[in-house]
């Protein structure tokens, strides 16, 4: 059963370690504003990356200038850019002065589908997996940059990238390793929604 009135997820959501974080993600609504219309998907796929002491985060090295979204305030966006082609999001959190953030794999398209479908040079009727599955898919779909969206508060009412919660229950989770790195690649810290959405 979902809520009547969908709640948009504060800064202390996001205060808790990246794996629970990332868990209790699934199932939720991410909001883009775009414009002047809302793009929006149902989160079905993260992984979490452990700051400090997970050599695959970012954070990893410590604090720099590209990276210090990580280490707080929590809620926050966190976008770079991979390959040399496309932005990967991702978003804060843990305690404000501790490094920890969740990578948002893939959406199940909601609202916007057309503008979705354009953006990612796709016809209309472009699946879900052809829209948002993927973490540069994702990004595409939504016209995520780093330039425009890196260091946003997800937590602010008039953001241009917000979460909701609307009521839906994700039910079974499946738990695997993370896929697309090399280092810490065997940990069990990709979660995704079993089942259709």
């Amino acid at each position: 059963m979902r809520a009547k009135r969908p709640i948009q997820l504060e800064s202390r959501f996001y205060e808790r370690t990246p794996d629970v974080v990332a868990k209790a993600l699934l199932g939720k609504v991410l909001v883009r504003r775009l414009g002047d219309e809302e793009l929006s998907g149902r989160i079905t796929e993260v992984e979490a990356y452990f700051g400090l002491e997970d050599p695959a985060s970012h954070a990893y090295i410590g604090r720099t200038s590209r990276n210090a979204v990580l280490f707080g305030p929590p809620g926050v966006a966190y976008v770079y850019f991979i390959y040399g082609m496309y932005y990967c999001l991702n978003v804060s959190c843990m305690p404000d002065g501790q490094a920890g953030g969740v990578l948002f794999r893939a959406l199940y398209p909601l609202q916007g589908l057309e503008t979705m479908a354009r953006l990612r040079k796709l016809t209309p009727k472009a699946s879900a997996r052809q829209l948002t599955g993927g973490p540069g898919r994702l990004c595409q779909a939504l016209g995520i940059a780093r330039k425009t969206e890196d260091g946003i508060d997800m937590t602010e009412s008039d953001a241009a990238l917000r979460i909701f919660d609307d009521g839906y229950k994700a039910g079974e989770i499946i738990t695997t390793r993370r896929i697309g790195i090399t280092k810490a690649a065997d940990r069990m810290a990709r979660y995704l929604i079993a089942g259709p959405v």
